[in-house]
């Protein structure tokens, strides 16, 4: 997706209880295979778009937040629809609230958000086939080497690093 900040992408749950708004392009959409997104949505991969909390508004419903454990020991708040319970985006203690990691499938056209790089590929399914061109990498990667100069810099005005 272009890096176009005026671009909005709306999404929900499957009840239509919670809407969002996402009001730019997020700052880059990870293709996570690690095990604790395998096991936390139930498939082989999670895709998270992540973008500036201030940037996803809510249109209708409460989210509700719960905590769960995750693979940094920090722990994860996953916003859940309260009837539902689809998840809808996950905050990590990294960035804590300032960041929110979408589920790109909650969105209304979820094709326009590819993934820009996949992770954990050392525990991916071997039967999951990565696309060619786009960047793959066994755990973790360099922000600085992957993330465009733009989303560097929002990143760097939001968290200061």
């Amino acid at each position: 997706m272009p890096a176009d900040e005026a671009v909005t992408l709306e999404g929900g749950c499957d009840c239509r209880e919670v809407r969002y708004r996402m009001t730019s392009a997020p700052l880059f959409v990870h293709c996570c295979h690690c095990r604790w997104c395998q096991r936390e949505t139930g498939a082989a991969f999670a895709l998270n778009a992540m973008i500036e909390a201030d940037r996803v508004v809510l249109l209708s419903g409460e989210p509700e937040v719960v905590n769960t454990p995750s693979n940094s020991g920090k722990g994860q708040k996953i916003a859940r629809c309260p009837k539902c319970r689809i998840a809808l985006w996950s905050n990590y203690a990294g960035a804590g609230d300032k960041v929110r990691f979408v589920r790109v499938g909650t969105l209304d056209e979820p094709d326009r958000l590819p993934p820009d790089i996949h992770i954990f590929t050392s525990t991916k399914q071997p039967w999951v086939v990565l696309p060619p061109g786009t960047p793959a990498v066994p755990e973790f990667y360099e922000l600085k080497k992957y993330w465009p100069a733009a989303s560097l810099e929002r990143r760097r005005a939001l968290l200061g690093r």
